[in-house]
């Protein structure tokens, strides 16, 4: 069977829907090929399933939080940003809602409503949505994709071809790398790849010590090699394995490649983020003074969570029955500095399976950024994860998908 098309997308997310939508509006018949059950996989559990659709920080913000090379994509948001996929959103009956300032949700805190309605959309302009169909193989004549063969057998002959199949974190939603090898038979570079915003592990047993501890609205200042790389503030969880949590997730991205090249990795967390690092000496003075007959752990237990008690002691050297007025300056010293510098040593990271999105991917230098158009197949477009391009946490990294998605159906029609 053959089947012609004037776009098909691979690849029903974030960046797919968005693509094919954008493509029928312009006028394109429309086909999307997915590979799972229904579509949208990824896109319902982002957000644990609240889906933090973008952020609002000003365009200039915005773009500080993109790596690695964020010039590619300031052409995408200039024509498709932020306020444009809440206004497309809230077209399509989907409320939006603003939450710490900056962070854009559904007012129903449900991801399906953002899929459903995207599917809808989809759907109302013609386009049609092949699920459990997988590509086989995608063959180039000359300079040009001629046709797509699926698990079915069937061959799509498109005038235009999209690919926005992800990456490869969370592969049971489908993203398993797919792209990455079409792009390399293709001709194309593929940078590598590497799990990001994923849980990290740590050395020791301190973390499984304090399995289950959340530290809200902390900060954590990174160090390389005994350099300062970062410092970030946010909330972690500790685990079995390690640390975990948004902003274990973002700061992630900032040191995957330097674990993997084996450098040490220390996450400094600073237990008083609220108080200045000036101000924290003559904070203890006041709180030992204050409560100068209390045993020293006790006064730790109006400073720290009760999981972190035992291990100050044991790494301060403090003793825990020492009274707060016999502890001495040396004492408060070592209290002071393993407060604002509470270390742990990096390992590694979690796998894929665990990461919200992938580091690495197509060679953005044989991409057009204004067209998101390959610069070596005439008929080839790319939106999405599968772009050397990724983000921290926060809606980033789902605007980068909606964007180049856009842009990419745009001009997929154009081409057709």
């Amino acid at each position: 069977m053959t089947k012609n098309y004037d776009v098909i997308v691979i690849g029903a997310g974030a960046a797919g829907l968005l693509a094919a939508g954008r493509a029928a509006e312009c006028g394109a018949k429309v086909a999307i090929l997915e590979k799972m059950s229904k579509p949208g996989r990824k896109l319902m559990i982002t957000g644990n399933g609240r889906c933090n659709i973008t952020n609002t920080a000003p365009f200039n913000e915005f773009i500080k939080h993109i790596g690695p090379e964020n010039r590619f994509i300031r052409s995408a948001f200039s024509r498709f940003f932020s306020k444009d996929i809440v206004y497309l959103l809230e077209k399509l009956n989907v409320p939006t809602t603003v939450e710490e300032g900056e962070f854009v949700f559904t007012k129903s805190s449900k991801a399906t409503d953002v899929v459903n309605a995207l599917v809808e959309w989809n759907n109302n302009l013609g386009v049609d949505i092949y699920c459990n169909t997988n590509v086989l193989e995608i063959v180039k004549l000359n300079n040009t994709i001629e046709h797509i063969i699926t698990n079915d057998g069937t061959k799509y002959y498109p005038k235009s071809i999209i690919i926005a199949c992800g990456g490869a974190s969370y592969p049971a939603t489908g993203s398993s790398g797919d792209g990455y090898k079409w792009f390399k038979s293709l001709g194309h570079k593929v940078t590598s790849i590497r799990p990001a915003l994923v849980p990290l592990e740590t050395k020791g047993d301190t973390a499984q010590r304090l399995q289950g501890l959340s530290l809200p609205k902390t900060k954590i200042n990174v160090w390389i090699d005994g350099k300062k790389k970062i410092e970030q503030k946010g909330d972690m969880l500790f685990t079995h394995f390690g640390i975990t949590g948004p902003l274990i997730h973002s700061l992630s991205r900032h040191v995957i490649d330097d674990i993997q090249k084996s450098r040490n990795v220390i996450f400094a967390i600073d237990l008083l983020a609220e108080i200045k690092e000036e101000e924290t000496d003559a904070y203890l003075i006041n709180i030992l003074n204050t409560h100068g007959k209390k045993l020293f752990d006790n006064i730790l237990a109006l400073i720290l969570p009760p999981k972190l008690i035992p291990l100050c002691i044991e790494q301060t050297k403090i003793l825990a029955d020492k009274t707060g007025n016999q502890i001495n300056a040396n004492e408060r010293k070592r209290l002071r500095l393993w407060l604002k510098e509470f270390k742990l040593e990096i390992a590694g990271s979690r796998s894929f399976a665990e990461a919200m999105i992938t580091s690495g991917g197509v060679n953005l230098n044989e991409i057009e950024a204004k067209t998101m158009k390959s610069k070596l197949i005439e008929n080839l477009y790319v939106a999405g994860e599968i772009l050397d391009l990724d983000a921290d946490t926060g809606g980033y990294n789902l605007q980068i998908a909606f964007s180049t998605g856009y842009i990419a159906g745009e001009n997929a029609a154009k081409h057709a």
